[in-house]
Order: structure tokens, then sequence, then C-alpha cells
């Protein structure tokens, strides 16, 4: 089921660069199997799928309803609709922007979401940021501005004992790289 989902994905994500890309979606795929390790009362099969097809239908990509993309690879590899179901509920409830001051109701919503926001901090979350940036014409300063309405936040929204313990480090990372892109650019 693994390599099936990831040969869809590989052709949804097909000439991505911007930071949501299928490289994305397999380190948030590492980071909630690494999660899910240690958070023992979850389902496994819900956060594995929740991570994989996390990005399916992200509107800063794709056009589609009621996560069509998602539920159609989940379709075609004959996963029961109960399941989809679920999978869709955890996915809905990682965007960061759509979720403000919302946590997921379910552990493999938390662990999905977490798993995800550790992506965009630390030293992927800033090479993402840039990459975004640049795909979507931010000035360097805007991309900066992105650091304090965003990144800097998510240490603290951490669902899981886990994910607060990776995301300390991450953090830490950002805020030594903000006091030296201030000492060169002053920004």
């Amino acid at each position: 089921m693994y390599e099936e989902t990831i040969n869809y994905l590989k052709e949804l994500f097909a000439g991505n660069s911007g930071g949501h890309d299928l490289d994305h979606t397999l380190r948030v795929y590492r980071n909630a199997v690494y999660i899910a390790d240690r958070e023992t009362q979850c389902d496994r099969e819900i956060v594995m799928l929740g991570a994989l097809l996390h990005d399916a239908d992200d509107t800063k990509l794709f056009r589609t309803e009621n996560n069509a993309n998602a539920r159609g690879i989940m379709k075609k590899l004959g996963i029961e609709e109960n399941t989809i179901n679920m999978v869709c509920e955890v996915i809905n409830g990682v965007s960061f922007s759509h979720n403000r001051g919302r946590r997921p109701e379910t552990l493999e919503g938390k662990i999905v979401q977490d798993a995800d926001r550790l992506d965009a901090i630390g030293a992927i979350g800033i090479a993402r940021t840039f990459a975004f940036g640049g795909e979507h014409g931010r000035s360097l300063q805007d991309s900066v501005q992105h650091f304090y309405d965003k990144l800097l936040l998510l240490k603290d929204e951490m669902n899981t004992e886990t994910a607060r313990q990776m995301a300390a480090e991450r953090h830490a990372f950002l805020e030594l790289y903000l006091e030296k892109l201030k000492k060169e650019t002053g920004i």
C-alpha cells in the first residue's frame, strides 16, 4: 500500500518545488511514524495514510472539494469507506491557516498535525520558507515575516509530548538563524 500511494503522489505532485512536494510528504510521513511509535494508542494505518495524503488536496496546490484527490487515491487502493472518512478527518485538521486555535479531536489527527508542523520549523522549515517565497514572488523581508507570523508559534502548538521535544530543538535553530540573519541584513 505504501509504494502504491507513493506512486500516485509522485504523479500528483509532479512539477511542484515550492515546499509542498513529495519530499515534504515523505518527511511528514517519517515524523508521523516516529511520533506514532511513541503514542501507542493510535491507529497506525490512519496516521500513515493521513500523513501521506495530508497535502493531496491542499488549497495552495489544488482546487478540489471534499478531499477528492485523497479519496480517489484511497479508493484506488481499495480502502474501505469508513477508513477513508477517518483519514479525511485527519487531513482536514492539519492546515495551520484553516485550523488556527483548534486542535484535532483524535490522537491520529494530533500526530499528523504535529508531523506536518515539525517540517515547517528547523533547518528544513527555513529552506521550505524561502523555496515557497521564491516560487510565489515574495521578497526576502516578506519571507522573514513568515517566521514571526507562523513558524515561531508552532513550538507551543504541538499536541504530543514527542513532538514538543522535537520542536524545541528546531525552534531554537530558527531563533539562532534569525539572530544571525538580522546581524547580516538588518531585517
